[in-house]
């Protein structure tokens, strides 16, 4: 198989800086060499994630890569991006299992968590010696994140956690757990180490999406936690809903990856497959969905790419982020359909990476915010008025 060049239509490389370049050549070169020999075993076995590589992705500086200190790589947002552009040209699983681990773990420690709590568990999670999960979404909430039933009630000096907390990525793999809960206060974040008595975390299994990515569902029965372990640094639901927009932007750049892995596939199996006498690249509706295809993935590009310099700029806006992840994960999934289509029959066996992506992005479209609740994230925003 030849190197990834990558999809660079209006040399877009040539507004980036030689860190970013290094950081995605880097992890370009990763995936292709280390983790797609192993990404077909790893789908075929539901819910199974090459955790050999956690030491190679902390050596990569991949586990917060775009935060200062405690160990972490200190990139800028738009090498991070472009990390995670390339990890999910890999498989949606391996960036998510990184953007958990960065965006939703070790970035609330960070910047909620207490000194003594950013000494200890940061430096620990950049070098992938622990690993997180974040645990929002409930049985019965997910985008209604204030309807959580999650309870945390003071008991003495410290608290006890009751609830249920379900699609938890890395949730059986982790040694810590950050839960949002309910509180007299208003939602609270807490640190609950995995080995608490009353904390349980099962695994989701028979998915058809994400097959290489570890889903559960985390139970908490009369967890007592010390007064510690509460984040102090934030409450209510500014806390978790930050977070989101951390890991939703990775997202945004993510998917690019995954599209582009679809767009490089097909537009060599259509140069090379010959149909009617000529290779199947000749065909006009053939163009027609290459087309799209290129257009689409550069119409991303730069919608990720001035996001995350506003982003390095401190000038990032929640909103903007809802469409960058509205929006390219859309075209993304529809890359990765029109692709399926014309692989044809090849495209739905695992030889090709078509299907698996496009399985993997109905996920990545609904997760961290579903596609119609950034319509209306956005709707709001541009008319001030609330949707009903």
């Amino acid at each position: 198989m030849a190197d990834f060049q990558g999809v660079d239509f209006l040399h877009l490389d040539e507004l980036l800086s030689e860190e970013e370049l290094l950081a995605r050549e880097s992890v370009r070169g990763f995936v292709s060499k280390e983790f797609l020999p192993l990404i077909q075993r790893h789908v075929r076995q539901d819910g199974s994630f090459p955790m050999e590589l956690v030491p190679r992705l902390a050596e990569l500086g991949l586990f917060g890569a775009n935060l200062e200190g405690y160990g972490c790589a200190g990139m800028s947002n738009i090498a991070y991006g472009l990390v995670m552009q390339e990890l999910e040209r890999g498989d949606s699983g391996l960036r998510s299992f990184a953007s958990v681990q960065g965006g939703l773990v070790m970035y609330p420690i960070y910047t909620y968590g207490s000194q003594e709590q950013r000494d200890y568990w940061i430096p620990k999670l950049a070098a992938g010696a622990k690993i997180g999960c974040f645990g929002l979404t409930e049985p019965d909430f997910g985008s209604h994140v204030s309807g959580m039933r999650t309870r945390a009630v003071q008991k003495g000096s410290g608290w006890v956690i009751n609830g249920t907390k379900r699609w938890i990525t890395n949730g059986s793999l982790a040694q810590l757990a950050v839960i949002w809960a309910q509180t007299e206060s208003g939602v609270r974040g807490f640190l609950v180490e995995a080995n608490r008595s009353g904390f349980e975390a099962r695994d989701i299994k028979g998915k058809l999406s994400l097959r290489a990515s570890v889903t559960s569902e985390l139970f908490l029965h009369d967890v007592e936690l010390p007064p510690e372990s509460l984040l102090p640094g934030v409450s209510g639901l500014r806390g978790p809903l930050s977070c989101l927009t951390q890991a939703r932007y990775g997202i945004a750049w993510g998917v690019i990856g995954a599209a582009m892995a679809c767009y490089d596939e097909v537009l060599h199996y259509t140069q090379e497959r010959i149909v009617d006498g000529g290779p199947l690249a000749g065909k006009q509706l053939t163009q027609e969905k290459l087309v799209y295809m290129l257009t689409e993935i550069t119409k991303a590009q730069l919608l990720a790419l001035r996001v995350g310099r506003l982003k390095d700029e401190g000038r990032l806006k929640h909103v903007m982020v809802s469409m960058i992840k509205r929006n390219n994960v859309d075209v993304a999934l529809e890359i990765a359909r029109k692709a399926r289509d014309l692989l044809g029959a090849n495209g739905i066996v695992d030889d090709y990476c078509a299907m698996r992506h496009m399985v993997n992005l109905e996920t990545v479209r609904t997760y961290e915010g579903t596609h119609d609740m950034h319509m209306l994230i956005l709707g709001e925003h541009v008319t001030g008025m609330r949707a009903i």
